[in-house]
């Protein structure tokens, strides 16, 4: 099979192209994949550069980024059902974070769906599907979203941001709310994504004046994390999902939380989806039902295995408004 594989820690030109792995084939529980799309995220550039090599369970090189693919079913492990052969599917990561950027794949059956006479396509699915379901995660089990309530998601463009505002609309939202940097508000200002609006996250006191909300979504951390609490309601839920900010020594001061009676968070799928399997499915067919509704439609570009390198360094640059998917070679 294909496959692109980080050979070492470093910068992009770590990735190399092989085309020569054996097939894999699926195990009890698993399905292969004859993957047609591989999905390129922020977390991907994360493991590539070496962030997370000391923690345990982390890849180490050679080894294949991605977690999320599309294609169609190519093989059945013992004890799958509900999946045929020749079925369109998407699959979320095993667990491990790796083995998406490759011709065939080998995914959890229970974190497989299958979009079979859907009409998404699949470089859409691929980029959407596995976010929105992982919105939908976060919004129903940890945030535990109430219909009306009013929902802020920063970052509102990136991959994990674009899953929640189609999401938090289909379980009956009062209003979604998008953040940017300055650069990203033209962007912001052409998408199709379901915000109600979306605003200059560096001054949120003018750019919200006296609005609140009782659930903020914050993939991006540092001062964003801190300011975010004086547009909240007391009992508002603030979800710390990830750290683009890069601000690692950023902390929330927890009397802030008790004279606010405001709560903040955590939310790691990786973490989160092995230790509470029973929700994926709902998850999952929340997430197809979103994207097949148009509520979730971002822009995408495919590019072949051969420029993952290009994918990184766009990735790396933030130089991108909406998602990029690679592609085996013909």
């Amino acid at each position: 099979m294909q496959a692109v594989q980080a050979t070492q820690f470093g910068d992009p030109a770590t990735l190399e192209l092989v085309t020569d792995l054996p097939d894999p084939t699926p195990g009890p529980g698993e399905i292969a994949i004859d993957v047609s799309h591989s999905a390129v995220g922020l977390i991907d550039v994360f493991f590539r550069q070496g962030r997370y090599k000391d923690q345990p369970g982390m890849p180490q090189p050679p080894f294949v980024p991605g977690l999320e693919v599309a294609g169609t079913a190519r093989a059945l492990g013992d004890g799958v059902t509900g999946l045929t052969v020749g079925e369109q599917v998407v699959a979320l990561s095993a667990g491990t974070g790796t083995g998406g950027y490759a011709s065939v794949y080998i995914a959890k059956a229970a974190l497989t769906v299958s979009i079979e006479e859907r009409g998404i396509d699949p470089a859409l699915a691929v980029s959407v599907i596995p976010n929105a379901a992982m919105a939908h995660v976060a919004l129903t089990q940890v945030a535990h979203l109430v219909e009306g309530e009013r929902v802020l998601v920063h970052g509102a463009l990136g991959g994990l941001s674009a899953g929640f505002p189609g999401v938090a609309k289909q379980l009956g939202a009062g209003r979604v709310v998008g953040t940017v940097r300055p650069g990203k508000l033209a962007a912001a200002a052409a998408t199709k994504l379901p915000y109600d609006r979306i605003v200059d996250s560096t001054d949120l006191h003018s750019a919200l004046g006296d609005e609140k909300f009782d659930v903020v979504i914050d993939p991006v951390g540092g001062t964003l994390r801190t300011q975010s609490l004086d547009v909240m309601f007391p009992g508002s839920r603030l979800i710390a999902a990830g750290n683009a900010s890069d601000d690692w020594g950023h902390q929330v001061d927890t009397n802030q939380l008790w004279f606010r009676s405001v709560t903040v968070s955590g939310y790691n799928a990786g973490a989160f989806l092995p230790a509470h399997p029973q929700v994926v499915p709902a998850a999952l067919a929340a997430a197809v039902e979103a994207t097949a509704a148009g509520l979730a439609d971002t822009d995408v570009e495919v590019l072949p295995f051969s420029q993952a390198v290009t994918a990184h360094q766009r990735m790396e640059s933030r130089d991108l408004d909406g998602r990029i998917a690679l592609t085996p070679e013909a």
